[in-house]
């Protein structure tokens, strides 16, 4: 019962994850290669959804790879 009373987060939490997401978002976005505004599309995705927007970059990069694969 005490887990349902937990505070928030503090925010530097917060802060740090988001970094951390941004940064893994850079470094497979380097592997991908895309055009500038795909660059700027993807991180605004990933700085507004956070961890959903990455995981939607992964998807879409293991898509794309395995797309490549089979040409």
């Amino acid at each position: 019962m005490l887990l349902l009373f937990l505070p928030v987060p503090p925010p530097i939490v917060v802060v740090f994850t988001l970094a951390v997401v941004l940064y893994l978002a850079v470094v497979e976005l380097r592997e991908l290669r895309p055009h500038y505004l795909w660059w700027s599309w993807w991180l605004l995705l990933v700085f507004m959804t956070h961890f959903v927007g990455y995981l939607g970059l992964r998807g879409y990069a293991f898509y794309r790879r395995r797309s490549e694969a089979r040409a």
